[in-house]
């Protein structure tokens, strides 16, 4: 079987490319609007080169942690710290804190990620790990799971009213956002968890769980594939390609190749 890595105009962007994306088209303003309903103080958080191994050498050390970003007045401010760390993925803290940082609840949100589909040429995670290929995923596993993440939202539209979808740069993100969502108890969650994944969705449990609170920051860059982290209407999953939508590309790739 041949190796495979990622799709065509797929790869890891570079540390001048880092920073020329958060300088020149990260988007404050579309961030702002993201978090308008949420409640609570947010936390963000960055790794700056745990898979690309691609990291500014003062941060050689700390390539491969997770850094927390709890102390800002402002996105702006957040804008600032991510541009000294140039990392690879940007998140936020899914738990809402109150006043003295205690935990008030937790956005409930499904992941699905291409890796995880059984691909009839590639096979099934198992196999790619075996190869060293365990993060790797063609085109054809990227449709796969975009029929499936319009699947999980239409079963999800049967329990929940406030439902977003995002495209992580690799899969998908389903965010759910009723008020009663956030204070399900982490037992409810893994059985909603469990419950999908006994309809045949390739979710990552532990983050439907809550057990890993951290989710992929709209608009930020996936640096390990060259997207941006594209929130999208349910409507568009149908058509959307991203490959070559050029709403998920960030400018310093050459579009002429696609």
């Amino acid at each position: 079987m041949a190796p495979y890595y990622l799709p065509k105009g797929m790869r890891y962007a570079r540390l001048e490319e880092r920073k020329e994306f958060y300088t020149m088209e990260f988007n404050l303003s579309r961030v702002q609007d993201w978090f308008r309903d949420r409640q609570g103080r947010t936390k963000y958080a960055v790794i700056i080169g745990k898979h690309t191994q691609i990291y500014p050498e003062q941060y050689r050390e700390d390539a491969e942690t997770t850094i927390i970003i709890d102390e800002y007045m402002n996105l702006t401010e957040v804008q600032n710290q991510i541009l000294d760390f140039l990392p690879e993925a940007a998140y936020y803290d899914r738990n809402l804190y109150g006043a003295e940082n205690q935990i008030i609840g937790q956005e409930l949100a499904f992941d699905l990620d291409p890796e995880n589909v059984v691909c009839p040429i590639h096979g099934t995670l198992q196999e790619k790990i075996g190869r060293g290929q365990g993060l790797s995923f063609c085109e054809l596993e990227l449709d796969i799971v975009r029929r499936e993440a319009i699947g999980l939202y239409e079963y999800l539209q049967k329990r929940y009213s406030d439902l977003r979808v995002v495209y992580s740069g690799r899969g998908f993100h389903l965010h759910v956002l009723d008020k009663d969502a956030y204070a399900m108890s982490t037992e409810d969650r893994l059985r909603l968890a469990r419950e999908a994944k006994q309809q045949g969705f390739h979710i990552d449990e532990w983050v439907t769980s809550g057990e890993y609170r951290l989710i992929r920051l709209p608009y930020s860059l996936n640096g390990i594939v060259s997207r941006v982290v594209l929130p999208l209407k349910k409507s568009e999953l149908d058509s959307f390609d991203p490959i070559r939508d050029s709403r998920c590309l960030p400018k310093f790739l050459n579009q002429s190749i696609f």
